[in-house]
């Protein structure tokens, strides 16, 4: 009987306690994201794209018109004490269905990442992204051509001004050829040390800027090589409202910067590549607005030089509503590396493209 109650005594302190401590540590939730919808035509000869990615596809003269609701994002975010959680989906690039019967995209992880105090652990925007450098556009992701635009798992430290990062290592390319290898691609199985950024942030009324550094070891097939990379982005504050978004990036950055546009190593060379990305926003009132915007990159050993460009306007119906229109164009100007005799594609496609946003 007596150890019963001691038992039912220990029972009721412990419950005691942790109810007093939940009620001193709540644990918040917030969600958010937003429902996109995008009407989406493009001519030219540049395969279609959902968006345009500093990749593409050179083929036939073509017209196409798409309407999706794959760019929609739902997330989040959970706060218990000094401990914060945050998850992020969307459904683009991942479809399921068919335009036949369902149209079904499958979720696409985003963001899944902790933060404690000065750490943040997990999936997220490299250090590199600097997002508030992002273009205002209806194409996702503005001129991507010319931005570092990469989220991947990462283990982070940030204090005062400084950030720094060890991320997930991948090399993205192509190998020299040989006779007894047919295999074109990079072995990534001896990707073992984590690629590293240093990254300093100031701002200020004027607005806030950034320089990064990114440094790599890339090992395929036993040949070392060291890349580094360098990044500056800044968002400058100018007359009333309007914004100027700079983005300029040199170096061994490779699938860091241009989605696509340049890889690590090309022809079992390390590839060296410069991007930049410029974007001019303006107020007409105090809803309607425009960007103005334009990305590059271009790059040494496999000679790519791509391009985007385009203009919208968007104006807010309500607080959380919000319709733009733009007109754009995405261009390949490749030029003919020694190393690879074929002609290299040239082309461009142009679209005109509606979106309608309603913030959750």
């Amino acid at each position: 009987m007596k150890s019963i109650t001691t038992l039912s005594l220990l029972t009721a302190l412990f419950i005691t306690f942790t109810s007093s401590a939940s009620t001193l540590t709540e644990t918040n939730y917030q969600m958010g994201g937003f429902i996109k919808a995008n009407a989406r035509y493009v001519s030219g000869n540049i395969a279609f794209q959902d968006s345009w990615a500093g990749g593409g596809i050179v083929a036939e003269e073509a017209k196409r018109t798409q309407f999706s609701a794959q760019e929609s994002r739902l997330n989040v975010k959970v706060t218990h004490g000094e401990v914060m959680g945050f998850a992020e989906i969307d459904f683009v690039g991942s479809s399921q269905g068919n335009p036949i019967i369902s149209n079904s995209y499958s979720p696409r992880l985003r963001h899944a990442f902790i933060q404690y105090e000065h750490i943040t652990a997990g999936q997220t925007w490299s250090r590199l992204v600097n997002t508030s450098t992002f273009a205002e556009t209806a194409d996702l992701g503005g001129p991507l051509v010319g931005q570092a635009m990469v989220r991947q798992a990462l283990l982070g430290y940030d204090i005062d001004n400084w950030q720094f990062s060890l991320e997930n290592p991948y090399t993205y390319g192509t190998k020299k050829p040989s006779d007894n290898d047919e295999k074109k691609w990079i072995d990534t199985s001896n990707d073992y040390i984590p690629d590293a950024i240093v990254r300093y942030n100031q701002s200020g009324d004027w607005g806030n800027a950034s320089l990064s550094s990114l440094f790599r070891y890339l090992d395929p097939a036993d040949s070392a090589q060291f890349g580094v990379g360098f990044s500056v982005a800044a968002k400058i504050y100018t007359f009333g409202k309007d914004d100027l978004r700079v983005q300029l990036h040199y170096g061994n950055l490779g699938r860091y910067v241009g989605t696509d546009a340049a890889k690590d190593i090309i022809n079992g060379q390390l590839e060296t590549s410069t991007s930049m990305m410029f974007a001019y926003r303006h107020f007409w009132s105090e809803q309607l607005r425009s960007s103005l915007f334009y990305g590059r990159t271009s790059t040494q050993v496999e000679q790519t030089d791509r391009n985007h460009f385009g203009i919208n306007l968007f104006t807010n119906l309500t607080r959380e509503l919000e319709v733009g229109f733009e007109l754009g164009r995405y261009q390949i100007d490749d030029a003919t590396p020694e190393f690879n005799p074929i002609e290299s594609p040239q082309g461009s496609s142009n679209y005109a493209q509606l979106s309608v946003q309603f913030h959750l």
